[in-house]
């Protein structure tokens, strides 16, 4: 292993001598074109191929399950040929603002003083500690969406118009350093993301906790919704832009109350998958936060469209049938993609923890993320998206990634069991 910023016995397989991913123009017209078939080569011993090969296996059935959902029940609304050339006509005021690489022309700032919502919760069935308070915190959110002609559309959907998150706080007033973790597509339920996230041993090492629903996600979802989620991508390509700005916004608003009213000195975010890629936009937007750990985090969406059959062969076929390019697909959606701004945290506050099996969000886009985020620190498991194979690792170096951040004090440096 060559690179410092490796931070797990796996490593890529040149390392610190692989030329970046990334050239210097913009990124949706300089990369590869070929990406979503591009190899990410690593070291590996003999028992961790193994079984990285058994649990990428799981995630591959996984894919073709939730592509063939998407494309029955989303890539027809929103990606046919007739959605394809109105979000062209979109596509202007959004590609204006990516190639100016300011990422406060998209990502507004939130008013002051919005009124969240916090009343008594259950926490979750299998963690609910009898010296914390549980809150369900709700707010209107006065998100309005940036460009014109998605304003009606996108605010007819009420529902998506209330924001949700649930806190796990400790009794008294001493400020808590406080983690909020952000779900993956379609996986807002709690009991998963408590065990994803290892919420309870965070807490007890003396972090509050947060829950944050991504829009569209749970009680978000639109009338009618299919299942949690499916309104975040059904809309099409514009759709899709502001419910990445609506995400960050949101966001902002709660990050504004946990200082103000629950006195939260210390705010790190964390996500897993589509919440990996919130994590990874808000280090490009809100500079106050102390950390940022994207966990299989998807970076390039339209690139990963490709690699989901029948999704890819779908989407191939529409570009072919309208002449698109599909260095104009990436366009659509740079306005909300980490890549098209530089991170407003310094990389010792970034942390990627990524799978070498995964076949939902492929290594490779974590790889795009650490070239861009500077090569920053990571930790790669022998695991898939859905198999984190050696968590407690990673677990473990989440923590002392906190502890150097000063974030957690060392005393708190984990031992023992993650339950």
């Amino acid at each position: 292993m060559d690179d410092s910023s490796v931070v797990s016995r796996i490593a890529h397989e040149s390392c610190a001598r692989a030329p970046s991913l990334l050239a210097k123009g913009h990124w949706w017209e300089e990369l590869d074109r070929e990406f979503a078939r591009r190899p990410e080569g690593f070291n590996l011993a003999l028992h961790d191929r193994l079984r990285v090969g058994a649990t990428a296996s799981v995630d591959t059935v996984l894919r073709a399950a939730a592509a063939s959902m998407i494309s029955s029940m989303a890539l027809p609304l929103g990606y046919n040929p007739i959605e394809l050339r109105k979000a062209m006509r979109d596509t202007e005021l959004y590609a204006d603002i990516a190639e100016s690489a300011d990422p406060t022309r998209f990502f507004a700032t939130p008013p002051s003083g919005v009124r969240v919502r916090a009343k008594k919760g259950r926490w979750l069935p299998r963690f609910e500690p009898e010296d914390g308070i549980c809150e369900a915190l709700s707010f209107d959110s006065p998100f309005e969406p940036i460009h014109p002609r998605q304003r009606k559309p996108y605010l007819r959907h009420t529902a998506n118009r209330v924001a949700h998150a649930r806190l796990l706080r400790h009794r008294g007033d001493e400020p808590r350093p406080t983690i909020v973790a952000i779900h993956g597509f379609t996986a807002d339920w709690y009991l998963v993301n408590e065990w994803f996230f290892a919420l309870p041993w965070f807490y007890r090492m003396g972090c509050n906790i947060v829950l944050f629903t991504l829009p569209f996600h749970g009680p978000r979802q639109t009338r009618f919704s299919p299942f949690s989620g499916h309104g975040y991508f059904a809309g099409g390509s514009s759709r899709l832009n502001e419910a990445v700005a609506q995400s960050v916004f949101d966001f902002r608003i709660l990050f504004d109350w946990l200082q103000r009213e629950r006195g939260a000195e210390q705010i790190g975010v964390t996500g897993l998958s589509l919440g990996g890629f919130t994590a990874a936009m808000l280090a490009s937007v809100e500079e106050r936060l102390s950390f940022a750990i994207p966990n299989v985090p998807v970076v390039s969406l339209a690139d990963l469209v490709l690699e989901w059959q029948p999704i890819g062969l779908l989407l191939r076929g529409a570009l072919a049938s309208t002449g698109i390019d599909f260095a104009e697909v990436r366009r659509m959606v740079a306005v909300s993609c980490p890549l098209t701004y530089a991170p407003v945290l310094p990389p010792e506050r970034l942390m990627i923890v990524a799978g070498v099996g995964d076949r939902l969000a492929p290594p490779k886009h974590s790889r795009l993320l650490w070239d861009h985020w500077d090569r920053c620190r990571i930790h790669w498991f022998p695991g898939s998206h859905i198999i984190h194979m050696d968590r407690g690792a990673y677990l473990t170096e989440m923590a002392r990634f906190m502890v150097g951040r000063g974030f957690l004090p060392q005393s708190e440096l984990p031992s023992g069991d993650l339950r």
